[in-house]
């Protein structure tokens, strides 16, 4: 009786390697994903990741090493022949999934129509049977001739999924793909990647977010200066993983602050939109609130009031006891109100072609106009300022001149932040500071945020609860647009490297 041969994994790399200049980003790195198996891929920012993933799309070319699907030499050099040996990505921002004013059934045939395969008929009822054919296999349950840019984010993401699925893939990658969703629509994405992996996909999950890769991994994969450092099978112990990605623990517990003087702000009988429950919210002086709640919940709705974006719908504000109506970003700037967005590419980024691309004129562009001096760029204390930065938040970078675009995404985000520490604050607001951050960098991030925060009021709003208790001395809860409940327990000492059993609840 002969042997049976074994099966060869779904993906096999070996000795994959990837130099940018004197940067060495992937160093012989071997890997193998089985047939129906979920490794999670696990890096600080700069550990190569990103790399490796644009290496398998076929978005860059390793220097050396080989590639091989179901033990077949996959030569990748673009995205369709990526696409053509089994390979298709599912990636991280939304504005990659297709076009916001087409319908959800022309979206879900972008591919075929930009490659001239799509329906020789192009009438609507060819192209919504086509689209159906596609949304069908992952449960797609959706209005085909909705607008893209109507529909949820989540969704969105299914879309995109979708798409890929269509393509029968061997092996799919995904790219931080609940960075921007609420815990539903969280929930309704695993649901579609443990249908994959049991139709027998070979996935490569990048998060890091723990809770993602305690619910999905078969495996974890850590990268660390470009090469593997460990490998952990299920059941993963998380703590250990974090070790080998960053090579030390976390700090075992985090002090509390609390504030017995008159609150630095405040608000009263607040309204988001008319027919919202009111609320009230005090924040004093050192001391850092978290506020909690899911995608739509109101977090960001009221961090851009505070800011002055847009307006409360009802009720009044105070700022050190002064009533505070800003009139738009200018006077927040101006008063010592300092924001963060969500989005960092849209608020806070400038092309690549603009001077203050860089790291230090991106962290010294809102306070030019106070730091000129007889009309001349202040360039003596800008990079001042940004050393200070570099080093305060671990940021790591060639030099304070490099533009934004040559940073890892969690780099990206520390000089977004180091930019609102820059001056003294009155009160600071981060909206989603830890958003593509790994642990360690979300620790660098919190300790620097931590150490500014005596003198100043500090809100911070954050969709996963981990966060909010991992930075807030108190932890506030934000759903339909009201602040609902108040997190008492929080006020204890809480690890910092594991998760957190959600405490009761009491009504404020």
């Amino acid at each position: 009786m002969t042997a049976s041969r074994p099966v060869p994994p779904a993906l096999r790399l070996r000795s994959v390697t990837k130099s940018y200049g004197p940067t060495r980003a992937l160093s012989s790195v071997d890997l193998d994903v089985r047939a129906g198996e979920i490794v999670a891929l696990m890096g600080a920012n700069g550990a190569g990741k990103s790399t490796l993933i644009k290496i398998l799309c076929g978005i860059q070319r390793a220097d050396s090493g080989a590639i091989e699907i179901e033990g077949r030499s996959a030569d990748i050099a673009s995205p369709a022949q990526a696409q053509e040996r089994g390979i298709v990505a599912v990636h991280q921002s939304i504005a990659d999934v297709g076009v916001p004013t087409l319908s959800v059934a022309e979206n879900l045939l972008l591919d075929l129509f930009c490659t001239g395969a799509g329906p020789l008929v192009a009438t609507p009822a060819n192209v919504r049977r086509r689209a159906q054919e596609r949304a069908e296999p992952i449960g797609l349950d959706i209005d085909l001739d909705a607008q893209l840019a109507d529909v949820s984010l989540a969704d969105q993401q299914l879309i995109a999924i979708a798409r890929a699925v269509s393509h029968r893939p061997t092996v799919m990658l995904f790219d931080e793909p609940t960075a921007s969703l609420s815990a539903g629509e969280t929930e309704k994405l695993f649901r579609v990647i443990e249908g994959l992996r049991a139709s027998g996909v070979a996935i490569i999950y990048v998060s890091h977010k723990t809770a993602d890769i305690r619910r999905l991994a078969d495996r974890v994969v850590v990268l660390r200066d470009g090469r593997i450092s460990a490998s952990f099978e299920r059941p993963v112990e998380i703590n250990a993983a974090i070790r080998a990605m960053i090579g030390h623990d976390l700090p075992a517990a985090r002090p509390r602050a609390t504030s017995d003087g008159p609150p630095i702000f405040r608000i009263r009988n607040a309204r988001l939109k008319k027919r919202e429950a009111a609320f009230d919210l005090d924040v004093g002086a050192g001391e850092i609130i978290a506020i909690t709640g899911p995608l739509g919940s109101g977090k960001s709705a009221l961090a851009g009031a505070i800011f002055g974006l847009w307006p409360l719908a009802e009720g009044q504000m105070w700022l050190e006891d002064q009533p505070w109506r800003p009139s738009g970003p200018a006077q927040s700037i101006a008063s010592g109100v300092f924001y963060a967005g969500e989005d960092r590419w849209r608020t806070s980024f400038f092309p690549s072609t603009v001077p203050f691309a860089s790291v230090a004129g991106t962290i010294s562009f809102p306070f030019l106009r106070r730091w000129r001096a007889f009309g001349l760029l202040p360039i003596r204390q800008e990079g001042r300022v940004a050393d200070d930065a570099i080093a305060t938040f671990g940021i790591k970078a060639q030099s304070r001149d490099v533009p934004l675009t040559a940073l890892s995404g969690g780099n990206q985000q520390k000089v977004v932040l180091a930019r609102w520490q820059a001056e003294p604050a009155r009160l600071l607001l981060l909206d989603e500071p830890f958003q593509g951050v790994d642990v360690g960098a979300r620790d660098d991030i919190i300790r620097a945020i931590r150490t500014s925060s005596a003198g100043r009021a500090t809100i911070v709003f954050v969709s996963d609860y981990e966060e909010a208790l991992e930075v807030g001395d108190r932890i506030l809860t934000i759903e339909n647009g009201a602040i609902q409940a108040a997190d008492t327990a929080a006020e204890t000492a809480i690890p910092a490297s594991s998760p957190a059993a959600e405490p009761q609840l009491e009504t404020v």
